[in-house]
């Protein structure tokens, strides 16, 4: 089943953020999703005992580095979908995480900190992509996104990925209230009080276009099965 790992060293780039929008939509269409806790922050696992009621979630939490290959393995022989949350540095364990993915997603806010980040991100790949005789699948996500405009650093981040041949997804991850709400309340997208939550049928649109595009991908690639 298909691994999508989640890696950019800077952090604060919304790695955790974009991990568990897209279990929460995967879930909310019945299918079931474990996301690989690889973050020494443990911010899902956090998320995860705070409440949310979805069956169709699991969280594995690797404090062991050396046991990140063989959880990958046996939750991609579980479960229809896994996600890793990886670490915020260029380990020997993102480097094997990576190098099991079907599709590796590159968080990135409009800066350049997150740019040279990303950067390296992509060097890693680029590298175990050449180690493995085969070219990883990687997009870069933009994060954090203005609904209304885009910021002139958004655009220099934007025109430099493009002038470097960077994949990038076509669908931003925009903020929004909602996406912090999921974890203060414990919940996923669609679990929280769409009455209280501002802009909620927004984000949860935003979601769902990201899920689409992902699924997209992994068919393009023959791993949605």
């Amino acid at each position: 089943m298909p691994v999508i790992s989640f890696a950019n060293p800077k952090g604060g780039a919304g790695k955790t953020t974009c991990a568990l929008l897209l279990a929460g939509q995967i879930a909310h269409r019945g299918g079931k999703v474990c996301i690989i806790d690889a973050d020494p922050e443990r911010w899902i696992s956090q998320w995860l005992a705070s409440g949310t009621s979805s069956s169709d979630i699991s969280v594995k939490s690797v404090t062991d580095p050396d046991m990140i290959i063989d959880t990958i393995i046996e939750a991609s022989q579980r479960f229809a979908f896994v996600i890793v949350d990886l670490e915020g540095t260029a380990s020997l364990a993102v480097a094997q995480a990576v190098g099991l993915s079907n599709l590796v997603l590159i968080p990135l806010q409009g800066a350049s900190m997150d740019a040279k980040g990303a950067a390296k991100t992509i060097r890693l790949i680029e590298s175990q992509s050449k180690m493995l005789g085969r070219q990883l699948e990687y997009r870069v996500v933009l994060t954090r996104t203005n609904a209304a405009l885009m910021t002139r650093s958004l655009r220099n981040v934007r025109a430099q990925l493009d002038a470097a041949g960077v994949p990038v997804l076509s669908t931003p991850i925009v903020e929004r209230a909602a996406y912090r709400d999921i974890f203060d309340f414990g919940l996923t997208l669609t679990e929280l009080d769409g009455s209280a939550t501002s802009n909620h049928p927004q984000a949860i649109q935003n979601a769902e276009e990201f899920l689409e595009e992902v699924i997209t991908l992994l068919g393009k690639s023959g791993e949605t099965e």
